[in-house]
Parts: C-alpha cells; structure tokens; sequence
C-alpha cells in the first residue's frame, strides 16, 4: 500500500521556498468565515491574497449571504503582513443542483461532495489563471470532514488544466483546525453546523 502523502509538509516546503517577501499572489477559495480565519492568518505572511468566495453549494440565499458578510467582516479586522481582499463569486444554486443530480442519496463525504469540491476548485483556478497568479488552492482541508487528499488530487488535476500552480494543503494538522475555532471565538464568527448544501443539512438533522 502507497505511504499517504504529507501535503502539510509539501505547504512547508513551497513555503520555506518562496519566504515571506516574494511578492507572489494567491487565489484563495473560502467556505466561510472560520475556515479562513487560521488560512488567512497563515498565509497572509507569504502572499498577497485575493479571497474568493464562491460557494454555488449554498442553496438557501439568507444562509450565503451571511456567510458573505462574516467573511468580509472577518478580512476587515484581521491584521495581515501582506493584503487580503475579498472577490464575491456569483451565487448561482442551480449550477450546484444540476451538478449533483442523480447524487442526492449519497452520504456526506462521498462523490456528491468531491463534485462540489471540484466546481468550487475550478472557479478559483479559472480566475487564477485568467489574473495572472502565481498559485490557487482552497481552505476547505482545514475541516476535519473534508477529504484532504481528494481536495490536493482535483487541485493537481486543475493546475494542469490551467497551468497555474495548486498550493497543497492539508490545513488542518499542526493545530490549524484548533486555531480556527479559537480565532472564530476571538473574533465572534458565526460558525454554522452543516457545509451549506440541503442535503448536509438534511444529514444533520
């Protein structure tokens, strides 16, 4: 059996690379608030970031655009060494619903979410590409629910389409997921308890 890769230590390794004063700029996709709170803080120190919030997954808009505001709320507080500014994807539902059809049944964690990692993804590099970035990548493996080695997979995959680097993470380990939760408290977050889509949310309850 193939050792799992580290993709912890492939961040590093990027990271020690290009130091704090590269200049490089970062496409970041966001889920929401308390996932990019420590991604934010973390990477902010290597790159100039661009947040991308896009989350099509999101099927109630009430629920998507409070997501939004904290987020924004959020880069509006939070000290960075390098800027951090916010684009708004557009909110298109139905582009999420059509792309899981047939996949309703399916229990959270499986192929119906590795699609809806994947459109998210493709934004953000499609973007990164189309703004002459250095690298893209997503906060999503810093939730303990989330498939990280499936996240870096699409991630590859997409940077060979697009031909802008996927910076790998698994953002979770070294205590990432815990300081999440203590910057969510530090800065008051609204942390929901389902990822945003009606089927999690039907999971949940």
């Amino acid at each position: 059996m193939a050792n799992k890769i580290n993709y912890q230590k492939k961040l590093e390794e990027i990271l020690d690379e290009i130091g704090t004063d590269s200049g490089m700029r970062l496409l970041l996709h966001s889920c929401c608030a308390p996932c990019s709170s420590y991604v934010l803080e973390y990477l902010s120190d290597y790159f100039e970031i661009t947040d991308l919030y896009y989350n099509p997954n999101i099927t109630s808009k009430e629920e998507y655009l409070k997501r939004e505001r904290e987020l924004e709320t959020l880069i509006g507080r939070m000290p960075f060494r390098h800027p951090v500014r916010l684009l708004k994807g557009e909110y298109d539902p139905a582009r999420f619903l059509d792309a899981v059809r047939g996949m309703e049944e399916i229990p959270e964690g499986g192929e119906r979410c590795f699609v809806c990692y994947e459109m998210r993804m493709r934004e953000a590099a499609r973007l990164a590409a189309e703004g002459g970035f250095d690298f893209f990548t997503t906060t999503l493996s810093i939730s303990p629910l989330k498939n990280a080695e499936k996240i870096n997979e699409i991630g590859l995959k997409l940077e060979e389409e697009y031909h802008v680097r996927h910076l790998p993470s698994d953002f979770k380990k070294k205590g990432g997921y815990q300081r999440s939760i203590e910057l969510s408290r530090q800065y008051d977050l609204y942390r929901q308890d389902y990822c945003g889509c009606i089927y999690s949310r039907r999971d949940r309850r």
